[in-house]
């Protein structure tokens, strides 16, 4: 996909639709963050039969991202009902002309055709799944992220911000380290350059936490609150105005 086509996708309003028998919940944050890339998340639902203890994993996650669980009951054992379900609303939100893109999670062939035909309205539909995932649903998207790249991104993550003296942080110095969130909102605003505009970065924090503010670190603006990390964020001042961001190798 051209640097310009993924420029127009930025402000689009994005459905993701999650099959929850074929996705990780583990992954819920690392998947917002990359279909942040081409939008904003609008229209969030995930679909399984809840009444069974192997969706439990969700609960917690689905909570809080406000992601709207769908009940769908398997009909017969052994088959599962949640595709069927799934199609059928990313139809009815297709010709409601509600979304500009669609965020499909799964690994299952069974949404090949969906992806194609949304793709032939003229609509951008990217997929998430594992790297099992047939052929044909892949390519039917314009865009395919493996979840195996998604695991291995995390890991990358959480290794580069752990205290470096060795020192284990206590909880609530957990939940108040701004830096995991900055870096999924630079992983969603940077260009293809390596660099991210603040403005941009700015977007999509509030897309991954609504709450945000950057008084609660201290900081009446985002750009002083990042001078703050500077030993994680390297940051520019362009003449013609406005500061942009790189992550540190």
């Amino acid at each position: 996909m051209t640097e310009e086509k993924i420029q127009s996708l930025v402000r689009n309003k994005i459905a993701m639709l999650i099959d929850g028998d074929n996705a990780q919940a583990g992954l819920l944050s690392q998947m917002l963050v990359e279909s942040g890339r081409y939008g904003q998340v609008t229209v969030r639902r995930i679909y399984g039969d809840w009444t069974t203890s192997s969706m439990n994993s969700w609960k917690e996650t689905l909570n809080f991202h406000a992601f709207q669980p769908i009940q769908q009951f398997r009909y017969t054992i052994g088959k599962n009902a949640t595709d069927s379900a799934m199609i059928i609303d990313a139809m009815d939100i297709l010709h409601a002309s509600v979304v500009d893109g669609f965020c499909l999670v799964s690994s299952d062939s069974d949404y090949t055709r969906l992806a194609t035909r949304i793709r032939e309205t003229g609509i951008f539909v990217m997929g998430i799944g594992e790297k099992k995932t047939p052929k044909p649903f892949v390519n039917a998207c314009d865009v395919f992220v493996y979840t195996e790249n998604l695991v291995t991104e995390k890991k990358t993550v959480t290794q580069a911000h752990k205290p470096k003296d060795g020192t284990k942080k206590n909880k609530d110095e957990k939940e108040i380290d701004p830096v995991p969130l900055l870096t999924q909102a630079f992983e969603m605003s940077v260009q293809p350059d390596g660099w991210a505009s603040l403005a941009n970065m700015g977007n999509s924090l509030y897309q991954l936490d609504p709450g945000f503010d950057p008084r609660t670190y201290g900081h009446k603006q985002l750009s002083k609150m990042m001078m703050k990390f500077k030993d994680q964020f390297e940051i520019h001042e362009k003449d013609t105005g406005g500061f942009f961001v790189k992550i540190k190798e």
